[in-house]
């Protein structure tokens, strides 16, 4: 998976939400590896980086692997969990999140400043 950076555990999303959020936005990919909505949406974002540029850190989770880590972004970030869902990390709050079809890498770009 170019780009993307795995979650496997509670204590990475601690890592990303308390220090690496600070350094550049996060952005955490919820996939679910079974859905074909899921399967669309990383589609768009793995045929869209060079839009992104490189001033955003990638994360992906496999939810279904991972379900009990998918449960604690979603209790600790404060958001709805959705899959297959976005979440931008920002200075430890989570200050974007879309799911389903209305993940796009426009409105990723807009959201991070850096429209193409």
């Amino acid at each position: 998976m170019k780009h993307w950076n795995p979650i496997e555990s509670t204590k990475q999303v601690d890592e990303i939400i308390n220090k690496k959020s600070y350094n550049s936005p996060c952005v955490i990919f919820k996939h679910s590896t079974t859905c074909s909505i899921s399967s669309v949406a990383k589609l768009r974002l793995d045929s869209g980086w060079e839009e992104l540029g490189d001033n955003m850190q990638w994360y992906y989770l496999d939810l279904l692997s991972y379900r009990p880590v998918s449960k604690y972004i979603a209790d600790t970030l404060d958001v709805h969990h959705e899959s297959p869902q976005i979440i931008i990390v920002r200075n430890g709050e989570a200050t974007y999140d879309v799911s389903h079809l209305d993940i796009s890498i426009d409105d990723l770009s807009t959201e991070v400043g850096n429209e193409s």
